[in-house]
């Protein structure tokens, strides 16, 4: 397989452990290890210290598989498998996909969501929003619709935009897949990040038999390190082809990732209501922000997720712009090329305890540069 570069993570690599602020990461901050071990129980403080450095079970062990499934109804643990999410999203496309089958995925969207299955020679339709408020309408997605269509990608909450689905507007999306006999795959890896007045949606692997969700501790939980997420799907002929997958990749998971993983989501509350309140705090901030500077940006308020997709009200192309703030100020932002859009959108990251003081340099930089 031949993949073009994740443009994406290439300048991350390059900015992010040098840049001073961080205004476009996805993440929330990360938690320390005894942020997690002090809402262990006491069985839970004994799985870790009585830790040992081996191998694990292949498809997660037994009692975080067991913590995960309490998230999803009548799945039980052989409907789950853990591995890294991007791991585990590559594996779900090669075991689903084959050269030459349609696909449907969203734009602007992570590059991993469109860039793999373009890699194994898949023809690709792309859903897209409207720019005005980035709302996802289900009935422009069943237009997209092929005779050969044989995989449906979805992404909500949506990174980077915020956009979410009302109930009734995922029910659409599972009735055209339902009706062409489609599997949906579902990253959710914002879950339970819900920032407006929205309903929380369940995970698609509830309500489709034919759904996949994708779900982990990096984005939600603010545990990026752990390097933790698992696939969920009724069909458990799909999970043994997974897992046989997984053989020639990471073959088990880490051992402390594990124990570390089983705790969060024990007492998952604790962690992503701290990083809600975070992120309606920072979405407040940057109103704010925004109407310091209504000609230099245009922001529509994400209903979930920890991301928005902020325009750029000038002349200057949105990468330029992000490269000249890295170098004069520090500040790290994202432009909109990196999610295959060619507008001038940069994302904004609201999951960040110094959020304000990122806000102040920024504005200091504006109004010497771009007034």
């Amino acid at each position: 397989m031949k993949i073009n570069e994740f443009k994406l993570e290439r300048y991350f690599a390059k900015h992010e452990f040098t840049a001073r602020h961080l205004l476009s990461s996805s993440d929330c901050d990360g938690f320390a290890v005894q942020d997690i071990l002090s809402q262990a129980n006491k069985e839970e403080l004994e799985l870790w210290s009585n830790l040992k450095l081996g191998y694990t079970e292949s498809e997660g062990s037994t009692l975080l598989r067991e913590a995960i499934g309490k998230h999803y109804q009548k799945l039980s643990k052989e409907n789950i498998l853990v591995a890294s999410p991007g791991e585990l999203h590559f594996m779900a496309m090669n075991v689903l996909l084959n050269a030459g089958d349609h696909v449907i995925t969203m734009l602007p969207a992570y590059q991993s969501l469109y860039e793999v299955v373009r890699a194994i020679g898949c023809e690709i339709s792309y859903w897209k929003p409207d720019p005005t408020n980035w709302h996802f309408n289900p009935d422009d997605l069943g237009k997209l619709v092929q005779k050969n269509t044989k995989l449906i990608i979805i992404n909500f909450p949506h990174n980077p935009t915020g956009s979410y689905l009302t109930r009734s507007e995922l029910n659409k999306v599972v009735d055209i897949a339902r009706k062409n006999n489609i599997p949906v795959y579902s990253d959710e890896m914002y879950h339970k990040l819900i920032t407006g007045n929205m309903e929380e949606l369940p995970p698609l692997s509830n309500i489709y038999e034919k759904g996949i969700s994708l779900w982990g501790t990096s984005k939600s939980f603010g545990m990026a390190g752990l390097r933790t997420g698992w696939i969920v799907a009724q069909d458990k002929k799909l999970m043994q082809e997974l897992l046989s997958f997984k053989d020639y990749l990471s073959i088990c998971n880490s051992a402390p990732g594990e124990i570390l993983s089983i705790i969060a989501i024990n007492h998952y509350e604790k962690f992503i209501n701290h990083n809600i309140k975070k992120i309606k705090r920072n979405i407040h901030l940057f109103s704010e922000f925004v109407k310091k500077h209504p000609d230099l940006f245009q922001f529509i308020p994400p209903k979930a997720g920890s991301t928005a997709f902020v325009k750029l009200k000038i002349a200057s192309p949105a990468l330029e712009f992000s490269n000249k703030l890295v170098e004069q100020t520090g500040i790290m932002t994202v432009p909109a090329e990196m999610f295959g859009y060619d507008e001038k959108y940069i994302r904004i990251g609201f999951g960040r305890e110094n959020f304000s003081e990122i806000l102040h340099e920024l504005n200091k930089y504006l109004n010497n540069n771009l007034r």
